[in-house]
């Protein structure tokens, strides 16, 4: 630095002053080729450098192209600035500035080139960056760890009923806005319960540790809490619900099924801070003439209840409510389509909270839920089932379910080859119950197991097959006699305890043992 202190000091000899261009062309030239350290007072027009945030990798290609542009608009800048300085001060003392303006010239020369050193170092320094990004050699994600749906890595991922894997936060939403199908395989869900993947969770976790990431924070949905305009909004929408104007009714009905959909934080407002909303709402489904002369206000208040059985904190309470299990079950059977569809669902969402099973099963809920899965669509079906599905995972239920004409319907439907793995798994459930092993005989149902078992159909199906025949046998043993002949003929057991599930080799193993015991000698490979 004290070198260049003396430099100045020459450049500043009055002899020096009278080079005029010549010598401040010299001096801009001999700053480029030493490398002079420009004083900080050169730069005091310019912004701070950016100071670095924690690592993430090389700058974003929108962020590069930005610095680029800036750079080269500042760079443009002091050149036309530089080249004003040395075009008005070529021509010695004509200005009438005498030599101090020829000072002031240099200096100003000398702030001006400096700055322009500056943006030559940070091109330098970004082009560097988008050379090392574009040859550095990125790791890959495994397509696995990737959620279908959101294409982030997942933190919460979950199995649908296709086998299918996404982000939960994503997938409840595309079931909860979109439709019961898979995003992916486009197929019908058979139920929408969501189960933890528990191994791709930790695949992710141990590959994040690996390759040193962040391990993904769960997905949070970013809808802010109504704000005071959408509570006043919401007050006023109940309070049109009550009213006597049939106009006013659906209007406020439309609005709170668009709100409660699009705004889960809301769902939460309204039987937190209003516990009082719900019955509001049903209230209105008290008279018949809302079922029967207007039937989009009832669609539309029932799929409200479903937008606000979704978050658990409302579950219990919307089950606890006097009205509201009347309501849904009566609307499974009287209203359009969607308002049973809808109806349907609810149940699903309210039948995942294990303490709501026994209030919704002792009900009247299951009857009209298994008149749905035998007169409705292909949705309605969907969420009827998997309503009946949970209820019947508890003991309680399964009397009532088979009471309610469910292992007719069911297997009517198995017969017609409609949503077979569905009704299976629930016919699995009931198999533990006498009754409805005696009707599943009385109706033939053993044939349409046994040609489960024999296509190459779903591993899970075969699973249920193979173990509502265990069941059959257990509580009928004459029914060993059918076993023993599908066994003679296609290896059928045989087959299934060696390629089966797990749980399908143990059931399958144990009838053979079941035929050799009852036969004596009995080989299942001789006929």
């Amino acid at each position: 630095m004290a070198y260049s202190e003396g430099f100045f000091r020459h450049w500043s000899d009055p002899f020096c002053l009278r080079v005029g261009v010549s010598s401040v062309s010299f001096l801009l030239l001999w700053l480029f080729v030493t490398d002079i350290e420009v004083p900080p007072n050169v730069r005091e027009d310019e912004s701070p450098p950016n100071q670095s945030t924690r690592r993430t990798g090389v700058l974003e290609e929108s962020e590069h192209l930005q610095v680029v542009v800036e750079t080269d608009g500042r760079r443009n800048s002091y050149a036309h600035r530089l080249s004003a300085i040395l075009g008005g001060g070529g021509e010695g003392d004509d200005s009438g500035a005498g030599d101090g303006g020829v000072v002031e010239a240099i200096d100003e020369a000398i702030r001006i080139l400096g700055c322009l050193r500056e943006c030559e170092l940070k091109t330098e320094s970004e082009a560097s960056c988008s050379s090392a990004s574009s040859y550095s050699s990125p790791v890959d994600v495994p397509k696995e760890f990737i959620c279908p749906l959101s294409m982030k890595i997942m933190s919460d991922p979950v199995v649908v009923a296709t086998g299918q894997t996404y982000e939960r936060l994503y997938i409840q939403k595309w079931l909860n806005e979109c439709d019961r199908t898979c995003p992916k395989t486009k197929e019908v869900l058979s139920h929408t319960i969501l189960t933890p993947n528990h191994l791709v969770r930790d695949l992710i976790s141990k590959w994040c540790l690996d390759y040193g990431f962040d391990l993904p924070k769960p997905a949070s949905d970013t809808d802010e809490a109504p704000r005071e305009l959408d509570r006043d909004l919401l007050e006023s929408l109940l309070q049109k619900i009550s009213s006597s104007s049939v106009s006013d009714q659906k209007e406020a009905a439309k609005e709170l099924r668009r709100l409660t959909k699009r705004i889960p934080s809301s769902r939460l407002f309204f039987l937190r801070e209003r516990p009082d909303s719900l019955s509001q709402l049903l209230s209105q489904l008290h008279s018949n003439d809302p079922i029967n002369s207007n039937p989009e206000l009832q669609e539309d208040l029932i799929t409200t209840v479903f937008n606000l059985s979704i978050p658990e904190e409302n579950k219990s309470l919307i089950v606890e409510n006097p009205i509201a299990i009347p309501m849904l079950a009566r609307s499974l059977t009287h209203g359009t389509m969607e308002t049973r569809r809808n109806a349907a669902a609810t149940f699903s969402s309210l039948s995942t909270t294990d303490s709501n099973k026994l209030i919704i099963g002792s009900s009247e809920a299951l009857i009209p839920l298994i008149i749905l899965i035998e007169e409705g669509d292909s949705l309605a079906m969907n969420d009827a089932g998997a309503a009946v599905f949970n209820l019947c995972t508890v003991l309680e239920n399964k009397k009532k379910a088979v009471q309610a004409g469910a292992v007719p319907v069911l297997t009517k439907k198995i017969k017609d080859g409609v949503f077979v793995d569905a009704w299976i798994s629930i016919l699995a459930l009931l198999s533990s119950h006498r009754q409805a092993v005696e009707e599943m005989v009385r109706l033939g149902f053993m044939s349409d197991l046994f040609g489960i078992m024999r296509k190459p159909s779903c591993p899970l199906m075969k699973e249920n097959a193979v173990a509502i025949i265990f069941s059959i046998c257990e509580k009928d043993r004459s029914q060993l006699k059918a076993v023993r002949e599908e066994e003679n003929r296609n290896d059928t057991l045989t087959n299934i305890a060696v390629q089966g599930t797990d749980r399908a080799k143990r059931k399958a193993n144990t009838l053979l043992q079941k035929l050799k015991r009852t036969a004596g000698s009995y080989d299942p490979h001789t006929a």
